[in-house]
């Protein structure tokens, strides 16, 4: 499976992005799909993840409320729109893929295979 994640950009704070993880592969329709996020001297974190049926998701408590991911099985295509934008949102994006039926969806380490990665900055 390859990822490719676009829709980064410079936003005022407030302002909304969406972000979308296109990928190749026949077998999207079975991979959790994930957004996490690393900002500037910091280690890389959970944003929010989708599950394979898009029957459950689950949400970082930082973003809770402003951010919310979907999933278009049909277009190979995850995305994470962000409202509410804050400059603490500033980081690389990155989307990431796996085959997960467990609790472990948090866990970076668990993914076998990421996109590189898109840059959102939100000024204040």
């Amino acid at each position: 499976v390859q990822l490719q994640a676009s829709g980064g950009g410079t936003v005022q704070a407030g302002g909304s992005l969406r972000l979308s993880c296109a990928a190749s592969g026949r077998t999207f329709s079975s991979y959790t799909m994930t957004w996490f996020r690393r900002a500037p001297g910091k280690e890389r974190e959970f944003v929010t993840a989708i599950s394979w049926s898009a029957g459950a998701t689950a949400i970082a408590d930082s973003v809770k409320g402003r951010f919310s991911i979907s999933r278009d099985n049909a277009k190979n295509t995850v995305y994470l729109q962000m409202n509410s934008l804050r400059p603490e949102d500033t980081a690389v994006y990155y989307c990431a893929a796996d085959y997960l039926r467990g609790p472990d969806y948090y866990r970076s380490r668990v993914y076998a295979y990421w996109g590189r990665g898109t840059q959102v900055t939100v000024s204040s």
